[in-house]
């Protein structure tokens, strides 16, 4: 029994099968490792692109508020970064949850 095993091991094409495969699975520049880490960074930047286009919409949408006129931003002002009008006092409430 035990030759039989040595003699498939000891086979040469046996040999260049097992070479061929571990070549091709960890160290070709297109191996199954380097397409599974370009594919896990394909889909990193896919939702990096979603995340901007939501951003960007967002952004749009407060522009055309704020061009919309004087009292739109003002509004604005008040709320992002509270300011008053003069003679006004701004008082700041946090909500606790």
């Amino acid at each position: 029994m035990e030759s039989g095993v040595f003699k498939i091991v000891g086979n040469k094409f046996v040999i260049a099968i097992v070479l061929f495969l571990t070549w091709i699975i960890f160290f070709d520049e297109n191996s199954i490792v380097a397409h599974t880490e370009s594919k896990q960074q394909l889909h990193d930047l896919i939702q990096q692109k979603e995340y901007y286009n939501e951003r960007i919409e967002s952004d749009k949408q407060k522009l055309e508020d704020l061009s919309a006129g004087k009292e739109e931003l003002e509004k604005f002002a008040r709320e992002q970064y509270y300011m008053s009008k003069p003679n006004e006092d701004v008082f700041i409430v946090v909500e606790e949850e």
